[in-house]
């Protein structure tokens, strides 16, 4: 099970980054309206550098855990802005989950998304209404743990944490950035969906379709 979960972890990083780079004009439009037009290519780079790492590690031998610790690092060394440091410590948490159990199991992946949005909110310091990714990542913990508490199956937690994170991301327009560059615009960010939040929902998106099977292996 161990190696099956670092196998389907580096497939799911390969997934995002090519999400990604799908939707890279996209994301760095969204940012050229309130911020410095750089997070599609920011997000690529990062994931690409990802991807490239993971492609190197033995999986034969490799954790769930040190898949994610990889990440980390990979995409800390190619990202210099903000969401660097962020991403790096989502996966760090979601690394520390998987060390206690490596099986990506339904209560695993819901207690992967959790680590990751405590991670980011963490480095971030950033609260719900603050125009930023966590407005995607809050309500998609909310709804995957309403899930497995509900004893839905993976393909239901997914949907229902996919379509809650599309929701938060497009409920940014309404809100006035509190964090970030965005910020700096005061009442101007308004009618603008966050970009971090919009990215947010692209990587959860790629990791439904990695990980939806993965619990009943």
């Amino acid at each position: 099970m161990t190696v099956d979960a670092a196998r389907v972890l580096s497939r799911m990083f390969s997934d995002i980054s090519v999400a990604i780079d799908a939707e890279k004009d996209r994301l760095t439009a969204l940012d050229g309206a309130i911020g410095d037009a750089d997070h599609g290519i920011t997000m690529s780079l990062g994931f690409n550098a990802v991807k490239t790492e993971l492609s190197g590690m033995d999986l034969d031998i490799a954790t769930a855990s040190s898949v994610f610790t990889c990440a980390a690092s990979a995409f800390l060394n190619a990202v210099g802005a903000s969401t660097g440091p962020l991403y790096a410590s989502a996966f760090l948490k979601a690394a520390k989950i998987m060390e206690a159990d490596q099986s990506l199991s339904l209560a695993n992946q819901v207690a992967v998304i959790e680590a990751m949005t405590a991670g980011i909110q963490e480095r971030g310091k950033g609260q719900r209404g603050d125009k930023t990714m966590l407005d995607a990542w809050f309500p998609a913990t909310e709804a995957a743990m309403k899930a497995q508490s509900g004893g839905a199956d993976a393909l239901t937690m997914w949907t229902d944490l996919t379509d809650a994170a599309a929701a938060g991301a497009s409920a940014t327009r309404s809100m006035v950035a509190a964090r970030g560059r965005a910020a700096r615009l005061g009442e101007r960010s308004l009618g603008h969906m966050d970009p971090g939040a919009a990215s947010a929902v692209i990587i959860l998106q790629a990791m439904m379709k990695s990980l939806v099977d993965a619990s009943s292996r």
